[in-house]
Order: C-alpha cells, then structure tokens, then sequence
C-alpha cells in the first residue's frame, strides 16, 4: 500500500489546463471587450476555438462590429431584443458562440444587465489596464473580493480616492468607477467570478490559478471545508494525476477511500478544487493524522497546505483531540510542519497502529512531526 505522508507535490501545468477545462465545460462565458480596445482577433480567436472544443458556450458582448465578425455569427443579437436571451441560447446550440451587441453609452449598465438575466457562469471583461491599482508599491492585486470592492466604491469619488485592503493602499481610477459598480452589481446579483485583464494574457487568466489580471468574487479566494461526495470525483482526478506524473506514492483503493472519507479541501470560488489533505482519525489513541496534502501547479505558494494545517488545528481543539502528527521524508516538508508549531519527535510517539505493514526501510528515514494542541 502507498503511503499517503508526502504533502504538497505539484503537478504539471498541462494537467492544471485541463482542470479549467473541466470546470468550464457546459458552461456559458461572457467576455466583454469595450469600445475603446483596440481589437486583437489572434489571442481572442485561440481560446474562443479552446472553449468551444471543450464544450463550453462563449458569447462576445461588444459594441464593435470586427468582434461581432469574430464569433462567426452576423448580425449580433441585440440587447434591446425582448427574446434576447432566447436568440442566444439558439445560436450557441448551433455554433458554441454568439454575439451580443450592447450600445457605447451605458455600456457597463448593459453587460451587468445581461450578465445576470442570462446568470452566467463567468464574465471576462478585457482591457489593458487594470481597475484597481496600489498607491505604495508594486505588484498586481490578483484577488478582490465583494467586500473589498465596497470598500473601494465607498472612497470618495475622486481621482486618487484611495481604500485599505489587507494593509495595501489601493486606488480606483475616476474613469474605472462605472466598470467596479458593474462588476460589484454582477457579483452581488449571483455572477460567481469577474475577471479583468489584457486581451494578450486572456488565456493565462481563465487557464492557470497564477492567472495574468483581477479576479473579482463575492467571497474571499479560497475556503478549506470537508469534501462532499460529489466532490470525490475532482479530489480522485487530482490524485490519479498526481500519482501518474510520479509526485503522489500510488495507493490502493482502501488507502484512496480513507484519503477521501476524511479529506479535506481548499475551494475557490467555494467550488473550484485547488488542492486536497486528509485528517485521519486514530480513535484509541485520541490522534489525528494530516496526509497527502496535495495542491496544483502555481497555487502551491498561495497558502494551500497552511490552510489545511490551520483547519485540521482548529477543528483539533474544538474537538479535543490529542494531538495531530504528519510524517515525511521531506526536510522542506519538516521545515513546514515546524513552521506551524510541529515538533520533531521519536516514531514511538505516534500511534502504534501507523506503523503496523509500514516499510522498514523508509521507516528508518521517516520524520515525524506532532502538534499538541
């Protein structure tokens, strides 16, 4: 049986890929490009071909009649249509995207009117520039949540208004204001996620969770909950690729069941799996042990196994377990655990059971990690 002890493997950055492509699949994507774009039909034209492969429905909102041309499909439909959203669901059936044409002025209004009556999955609106800029230093804000936007849209209406979030100085352009209160009036009424970013990075953005602009969401990045049956089935992906690409010690399917009974995982979106551990219980001696921590490609940096740690100790103390313990091979992975109050103890202190059938080989080099809350 394959140990389940070794966290936060990585997996490659094709296989990342297709996890977005799993998520989209069936589902209706707007991307927006405003008047004042100047247009670029290759990166455009390369995901619109992606999505529509993978099944997934794409309408191009726009007042600008080269992007009506790109979606294959002349005239647009009209917002101003009573049927619109009718019309549009006939074209997708037909060809897998559509064209809406919304007028230069109101143009915000009118993308948050038609991106809550036609409640779609994720809207992408794109333009070099940011919205949302730091007043000190440097570095993109990759993540706003609804919250943060109020704060941002509470500031004065002024150039240079500035807002707090988590300790950054922030400022919203007079120009962008009319855009933020569209963003904040689709997430508010149901919009799970708006991203904002240039035409050339649209791929890296909808395609990789390192993303390329600004991800805008009712809640905050990501939640750590216990996994629900149908989230099985993305957790069991995550571990086969993983186990396939040689970063996961293949398991049998008792060792696999154990991992997913008591797994838990980070969310984003508070749907969307970035990476998995498991807590299991070892009920004689009151312990608890945190395994196979696991997180894809490029969210490893973004706190994915800290949160689960961070979860397994609050659930620990509220619980009254004895304590939690993790073992690995790993000095990087020793380093982590110490990190968040782990101490190195001797192998006799974890419960015996852990090791019965337990490589005795690998036994002599394990490090084991325990936490008495």
């Amino acid at each position: 049986m394959g140990s389940p002890d070794e966290p936060l493997p990585v997996l490659h950055a094709f296989n990342e890929r297709e996890f977005y492509r799993a998520e989209f699949r069936r589902r209706s994507i707007g991307i927006v490009w405003p008047a004042d774009v100047p247009f670029d039909p290759d990166p455009l034209e390369e995901v619109l071909e992606e999505l529509v492969a993978n099944e997934s429905r794409v309408i191009l909102v726009s007042p600008l009649e080269e992007v009506w041309r790109q979606a294959g499909a002349e005239p647009p439909i009209e917002l101003a249509d009573v049927h619109f959203a009718a019309s549009l669901w006939r074209r997708l059936r037909a060809t897998g995207r559509a064209a809406l044409r919304i007028g230069r002025d109101g143009f915000a209004t009118g993308c948050q009117r038609a991106a809550l009556t036609l409640r779609l999955a994720k809207v992408v609106w794109l333009r070099p520039e940011l919205p949302v800029e730091r007043v000190d230093g440097e570095g993109r804000i990759s993540v706003v949540d609804l919250a943060h936007l109020e704060s941002l849209l509470s500031s004065p209406a002024m150039p240079g208004a500035c807002a707090p979030v988590d300790e950054a100085r922030l400022r919203v352009p007079q120009t962008d204001r009319a855009l933020l209160e569209a963003i904040r009036g689709m997430i508010e009424g149901g919009v799970p996620g708006v991203n904002v970013c240039a035409a050339r990075d649209l791929s890296r953005e909808l395609f990789t969770y390192a993303g390329a602009g600004m991800f805008f969401t009712r809640d905050r990045y990501a939640d750590v909950r216990p996994l629900a049956l149908d989230d099985f089935d993305p957790a069991n992906d995550l571990i086969e690729r993983g186990e396939a690409d040689g970063f996961l010690v293949p398991r049998d399917a008792a060792a696999r069941d154990a991992v997913l009974a008591h797994g838990v995982g980070v969310f984003i979106e508070g749907r969307y799996l970035a990476g998995i551990g498991a807590i299991l219980p070892y009920p004689a001696e009151g312990a608890a042990e945190i395994a196979s921590l696991f997180a894809l490609t490029r969210y490893v940096g973004e706190g994915v196994g800290s949160q689960i740690v961070r979860h397994a100790i609050d659930r620990a103390r509220r619980e009254g377990t004895a304590y939690l313990f993790s073992c690995t091979t790993s000095a990087r992975v020793e380093a982590f655990f110490e990190r968040h109050g782990f101490r190195r103890v001797d192998p006799a202190q974890l419960p015996p059971s852990k090791w019965v059938g337990y490589d005795e080989t690998r036994r002599s080099q394990v490090r084991c990690l325990r936490f008495d809350p």
